[in-house]
């Protein structure tokens, strides 16, 4: 830590599924039960983690193919969105590191920014007991536009008087870097996330594999990622 507890940033932003929770598993299950209700086959759990990242919306026009009009997208989406809300904490887990972290970075503000819808966040945030931990939680639904819009982070930043050049986004995919990029703040991957292989373009100011590591950011020993 730096002389008299100075740290490089005060305030940083999470992206939530593949960042801070593990959530894959879940979300396939129930993207496998709004399918089957539509009268389709099931998908490999591989294929259904590829869909994931721009928003429940986007998730199931993805993984309900071409062909359905918007009446039955739709419906897709309640039958998906029923069923999560009963089932998002089935299998869904903290990454290693991330409880730790969020302890180590107490005195800061934190908050989530996620393309998730809001309800379904709240209720994984307190299920995992760190919801108490953020100053703030967006979702998906929060505004009109998702990541990569920064409208998000402006709020943010509106909600707890920080500067943008005292702010931090760390995200596990490019979605999470451009939404940085694009509201001017510093940006930092993850690399054990899902959507980790999508951090080439745009690169992050810093890269880590374990959340532990973002400590050594905020309080100034960390490298900058060899991809900048």
């Amino acid at each position: 830590m730096k002389p008299n507890g100075q740290q490089d940033y005060d305030l940083v932003i999470f992206d939530l599924d593949g960042t801070l929770i593990d959530s894959k598993l879940d979300l396939a299950n129930s993207v496998n039960f709004t399918r089957l209700r539509m009268g389709l086959s099931e998908l490999e759990h591989r294929l259904i983690f590829s869909y994931i990242g721009d928003g429940a919306t986007m998730l199931i026009r993805r993984a309900m193919g071409e062909g359905l009009n918007e009446s039955h997208v739709q419906r897709a989406l309640e039958i998906f969105l029923s069923h999560y809300r009963e089932h998002l904490l089935d299998n869904t887990t903290l990454y290693p590191g991330v409880a730790e972290t969020l302890e180590a970075l107490r005195r800061l503000n934190l908050a989530v920014l996620t393309n998730k819808p809001l309800r379904p966040t709240q209720a994984i945030l307190q299920g995992l007991q760190i919801h108490d931990r953020f100053a703030v939680v967006y979702g998906g639904n929060s505004f009109e536009q998702k990541k990569p819009h920064p409208v998000g982070i402006e709020q943010i930043l509106s909600d707890t008087g920080t500067a943008r050049q005292r702010t931090v986004m760390v995200g596990d995919s490019y979605i999470d870097i451009q939404t940085g990029r694009n509201a001017s703040v510093a940006t930092c991957g993850v690399t054990y996330g899902l959507a980790s292989d999508t951090l080439h373009a745009p690169k992050p100011d810093f890269l880590i594999d374990d959340l532990r590591e973002l400590s050594h950011i905020i309080f100034g020993k960390a490298r900058q990622s060899p991809t900048s």
